[in-house]
């Protein structure tokens, strides 16, 4: 199973100053030594980590694949056809949310997404589309030729966070009113959900990757789905990396997944 980390909040640090460090390009060839098998970034449209300027850097100097996430806003798509990263992951995006969350709404935004689609195709750009496990919008996936799609694992995530650990004695709960034995049924039918909604997909021959909010804790359950192909994670891993080190922080996540 393939690791893409995602760098966004390294940007994110520095951003908090203003200044010119850390540098997110200086993380590509610790992810490359690592065994880290993709960068990811999120150009979002308020910038609010990862800038013009930081998306040229990294895809002209990644010794790695690039996975640029994106909106499926026409100007956003006309920059990353510019860049030519290796794939694109369309992605659904408010102003006003902390992070990105829930699934991209492929039935919805059928025709939007068709034309980003077909703009990103015509510039050598593969196509993964970041859905709830849903099984229309799987179909709506494979019916616009995405080449992949990424599965959001963000219910399941928060849904174990809640079951193990204190945080909902935190300022940051998440299902309070939820009492244990509710939980673990939850989560557990999360998890088929996933699994389900991945078999689904290979049998529209899309390729399948996942993530979201999955950390050192919660990830094994979805790197057990032998049939998602990777995984993309990044606030975990730079989170961690603040006390253990990016290169360790990485080779820690890889042998999570791998063994």
């Amino acid at each position: 199973m393939k690791l893409g980390v995602n760098i966004d909040h390294i940007a994110t640090l520095r951003n908090a100053r203003r200044i010119n460090e850390p540098d997110p390009l200086m993380a590509l060839e610790i992810l490359k030594e690592a065994g880290a098998d993709q960068v990811t970034i999120h150009l979002r449209e308020d910038r609010r980590h990862i800038t013009d300027f930081d998306a040229q850097r990294i895809v002209q100097n990644s010794f790695l694949p690039v996975n640029m996430e994106c909106s499926i806003n026409p100007e956003i798509i006309d920059i990353i056809c510019t860049l030519k990263p290796h794939r694109a992951t369309l992605v659904p995006e408010r102003r006003e949310e902390v992070t990105t969350e829930g699934g991209l709404d492929v039935v919805k935004f059928e025709k939007e997404i068709k034309n980003a689609i077909e703009k990103l195709h015509k510039n050598d750009i593969e196509v993964s589309l970041f859905i709830d496990p849903d099984t229309k919008q799987i179909e709506k996936s494979a019916e616009l030729k995405a080449e992949m799609i990424e599965l959001h694992t963000g219910r399941y995530a928060n849904l174990f966070l809640a079951l193990n650990t204190n945080i909902n004695e935190t300022p940051f709960k998440i299902f309070e009113n939820l009492d244990r034995k509710t939980l673990k049924k939850e989560l557990e039918l999360e998890l088929k959900l996933l699994k389900d909604a991945t078999l689904y997909a290979n049998d529209l021959n899309l390729e399948v990757a996942a993530g979201h909010g999955l950390n050192y804790q919660n990830v094994k359950e979805i790197a057990n789905i032998k049939e998602i192909v990777e995984l993309n994670i990044g606030h975990s891993i730079i989170a961690n990396s603040v006390f253990l080190g990016l290169k360790e922080a990485i080779i820690k996540m890889k042998k999570l997944i791998s063994s």
